[in-house]
């Protein structure tokens, strides 16, 4: 058997570009199942994962993020790229906006700002000095306003580059291409 060296540049290529893709479809069955037994409470067939569903995310990020398999693939894809911080803010103050009472309120608040906000936290957002400073005021009162201004910051920035870089991902696009070929197998 000759040796890879021996065979030409373009096969060498044409090979791993046939590997790449077979990994690919390997990696977005495997996502489709781990997706699909992440919420396999319901087996009804609106609660599966369809190809209409995954397609209509790229419409907005909203709607991405108003779906649950759109919400745990977004988050899986800003995980493998180290930057889920911005998402685990954003449905952070999501939660926090729920809280009723003040008490819990106030040390929700706090968590947060020592989480997120707070320069060289944990999960530090990317969020300019004025807005810092004003939540580090807001936090010493908490309101369900609290993290508003830095939330806002935060999804535009989701909005503007992470995901229109999801789009492009190797996941998105193995799962839309696999979930297209079951469909056309019935």
């Amino acid at each position: 058997m000759p040796s890879a060296a021996a065979e030409p540049l373009d096969t060498q290529h044409s090979i791993m570009d046939r590997d790449d893709r077979r990994r690919n479809k390997n990696i977005g069955k495997n996502f489709m199942c781990r997706l699909q037994c992440m919420f396999s409470h319901s087996s009804s067939s609106e609660s599966r994962l369809s190809l209409e569903d995954t397609q209509q995310w790229s419409q907005s990020l909203e709607r991405l993020l108003e779906s649950k398999y759109g919400l745990a693939t977004f988050r899986n894809f800003l995980k493998s790229e180290y930057s889920d911080e911005n998402i685990e803010f954003w449905l952070t103050c999501e939660d926090y906006k729920k809280i009723k009472s003040s008490f819990r309120m106030s040390s929700r608040a706090k968590k947060i700002y020592e989480q997120f906000i707070k320069a060289e936290s944990p999960k530090e957002i990317n969020i300019d000095y004025h807005t810092r400073e004003q939540i580090k005021r807001n936090v010493k009162s908490p309101s369900v306003h609290c993290f508003d201004d830095a939330q806002k910051i935060v999804y535009g920035l989701m909005e503007r580059d992470s995901y229109p870089r999801f789009l492009r991902s190797d996941i998105y696009r193995t799962l839309l291409e696999n979930l297209a070929a079951d469909a056309t197998k019935g």
